[in-house]
């Protein structure tokens, strides 16, 4: 190879493999975005049906609550959770248990 023809090729390397490291950088973002987005959508889905449900009381910011299904597929929140029930009470059935975050949306705990 000629001398240009070197050149040529170590910066076309170089070229390649920076514009993969910054595509694969971008992809990883990309991922981040759509998982970030993704649970940003739960989010809301989950909030949507808490405010459409019963309510008997204030939810306080940071504190737990509890969803139940009624026998008439209504939803209801409540401050009493499955273990104290000793299942799903009067209820169909238990949904989820409920954080409220301070922007007034709701997020599933894991027990």
């Amino acid at each position: 190879p000629t001398k240009e023809g070197v050149i040529k090729h170590k910066a076309l390397s170089a070229m390649e493999d920076q514009t993969n490291m910054q595509l694969d950088q971008i992809r990883q973002q990309i991922e981040l975005l759509a998982r970030q987005a993704q649970e940003i959508r739960k989010r809301k889905e989950l909030s949507m049906m808490i405010y459409e449900a019963k309510l008997n009381f204030k939810p306080q910011i940071g504190h737990i609550y509890h969803l139940y299904e009624k026998h008439d597929g209504q939803h209801i929140l409540s401050l009493v959770s499955p273990q104290e029930w000793g299942g799903s009470g009067p209820f169909r059935q238990f949904v989820s248990s409920v954080r409220l975050l301070a922007d007034h949306t709701w997020v599933e705990i894991s027990n």
